[in-house]
């Protein structure tokens, strides 16, 4: 609608110049209904006899229009933060998760944003809940958990192709809350937690296997010098008379060395 270039008819061009002869025979006062100001952050486009004046909008500025033939829309430029209203969906393998975003948008084209839609808000907003449940629809609950950046991503890339046409350019896309079951949430903790004590068993297993290997290299190096022996007897008998409660009575090993004989002779 925007591109047509259809000027207007005899009788409009009538129309307009009884406006502006009217404008001229009252003027001044009519100059306070032909100008009107426009802010920073808005446009307008203005409507001549039903048609759009131009194919650029006005503004920001003061900007005239005839009172009896032109009409004008403001249009504001600014970027509109938009929430994605929670939305239940399934997600590949069969799981319900309610899913809550934000939209950030903005209209950089003031004339498609009123020729081509009627209402250029709320088709955002409409668009954005079901290209949402659509892509949604295709993940799987550890990708929906894991990959919000990447979804949010691909919902922006379709928005804009679709919005392109209206004026609209889609900023961000952003997934603002994910909610499971509690029933599913008690099922992923437990996961997590056997996990957990998966990894704990295992570590415990090779600390003990590299404890075992370090006790065999020292036992072969303490059998090599019975000096070494003897001083890591007493630093073992030091050790355990820290303790108050604990009696301690050492013994010679060189007697420990003969009590084994003679277990061994008899």
């Amino acid at each position: 609608i925007a591109d047509r270039r259809e000027g207007i008819s005899v009788c409009g061009w009538i129309l307009v110049s009884l406006s502006f002869l009217l404008v001229l025979i009252t003027f001044p006062i009519s100059i306070w209904a032909c100008m009107k100001v426009i802010r920073e952050y808005e446009q307008a486009v203005v409507f001549r006899l039903g048609r759009i004046l131009s194919k650029k909008a006005k503004g920001a500025g003061v900007i005239l229009i005839l009172p009896c033939t032109d009409t004008f829309i403001k249009v504001d430029l600014r970027t509109v933060a938009c929430k994605i209203p929670s939305q239940e969906i399934l997600t590949k393998d069969a799981v319900t998760a309610r899913v809550d975003g934000v939209v950030y948008y903005r209209i950089y084209s003031a004339v498609s944003a009123i020729a081509n839609i009627s209402d250029v808000h709320s088709a955002t907003l409409l668009l954005a809940q079901t290209t949402l449940r659509n892509v949604l629809g295709t993940k799987s609950l550890a990708q929906l958990l894991a990959g919000r950046e990447e979804i949010a991503h691909s919902v922006q890339a379709i928005l804009n192709t679709a919005t392109e046409q209206w004026g609209v350019k889609v900023a961000r896309v952003e997934i603002k809350d994910v909610r499971i079951p509690v029933a599913m949430q008690r099922a992923m903790a437990a996961e997590a937690e056997a996990a957990q004590e998966t990894r704990a068993k295992v570590v415990a297993a090779e600390g003990e296997m590299n404890a075992s290997r370090a006790l065999k290299q020292a036992s072969m190096v303490l059998s090599e010098s019975p000096a070494g022996l003897q001083l890591r007897y007493l630093q073992t008998l030091t050790t355990l008379a820290e303790n108050n409660s604990t009696i301690v009575f050492p013994l010679p090993m060189n007697m420990l060395g003969s009590l084994g004989q003679k277990s061994r002779g008899g």
